[in-house]
């Protein structure tokens, strides 16, 4: 076997397995009392990220230091990748957002809307997730 290949191999197998299954880290900030927050955070941890949880009395604080309009807020704030995730928003955008690159400041998913992940039961309608940061009217993203 050629040494190059030796040399990656013996690095790979070298690595600690947490390390290669380290998900993508996201900083939830949420009410202590909220029970959806923190499925949604189990939710996001087996969809590939790594959701650290901040419960905070002052959440209002949180949402305004991130420009969070009062028509786009959610039950909590999740910072990942640069980007302000509002709510409960599906893994799958999230990823999305990451993955392309957009010129956006994050998601939103207002309310707490049932059927979306953290809120049991059976959503009656389709859900639209917004975008964060584009002008004064909130475009639509996705819906589900």
């Amino acid at each position: 076997m050629p040494i190059f290949k030796t040399l990656l191999l013996g690095a790979a197998l070298g690595l600690p397995l947490p390390v290669l299954a380290a998900g993508i880290p996201v900083t939830m900030y949420k009410n202590p009392n909220c029970g959806c927050c923190d499925r949604w955070a189990r939710y996001m941890d087996t969809n590939g990220f790594e959701v650290r949880t901040i419960n905070t009395p002052h959440l209002a604080a949180i949402k305004d230091a991130h420009h969070i309009a009062t028509n786009l807020a959610g039950c909590h704030t999740a910072l990942v990748g640069g980007y302000v995730v509002e709510g409960l928003v599906p893994a799958k955008y999230v990823k999305k957002m990451l993955d392309e690159h957009l010129p956006i400041k994050g998601l939103s998913l207002p309310g707490m809307p049932v059927g979306a992940p953290g809120m049991p039961g059976e959503k009656a309608a389709p859900l639209t997730v917004y975008t964060l940061g584009s002008g004064a009217t909130p475009k639509a993203f996705a819906s589900f």
